[in-house]
């Protein structure tokens, strides 16, 4: 966990996501994950729009802690990245993007 710049990697999941948000239906959501993640790579989950914190529901592989990102804030089912350190120093994985639960 060093400072950002990040590498961004992404599960099967979260790359059906971001596919699946291609449709023109949806350019506005796509639009508002590709800034949340450019931000979560360049500036880090740090970055105070993000308002990263650990999320308590679940644990990801090991047991590692679980992070949620802003997409969007203020609105209905606002989308949220979820996320987790590594597997290597520098790294980010993208768990899944969607609604808030």
């Amino acid at each position: 966990m060093n400072a950002p710049p990040y590498v961004l990697l992404y599960t099967d999941e979260a790359v059906k996501v971001i596919d699946d948000l291609q449709s023109p239906q949806y350019a506005v959501k796509l639009k508002k994950v590709r800034k949340a993640l450019r931000l979560l790579e360049l500036q880090g989950p740090r970055y105070p729009g993000l308002h990263s914190h650990e999320y308590q529901s679940i644990r990801g592989p090991g047991g590692a802690p679980v992070w949620e990102s802003y997409v969007e804030n203020k609105t209905p089912s606002a989308w949220r990245i979820w996320w987790i350190y590594g597997p290597e120093q520098d790294q980010i994985t993208i768990v899944t993007i969607g609604p808030h639960p």
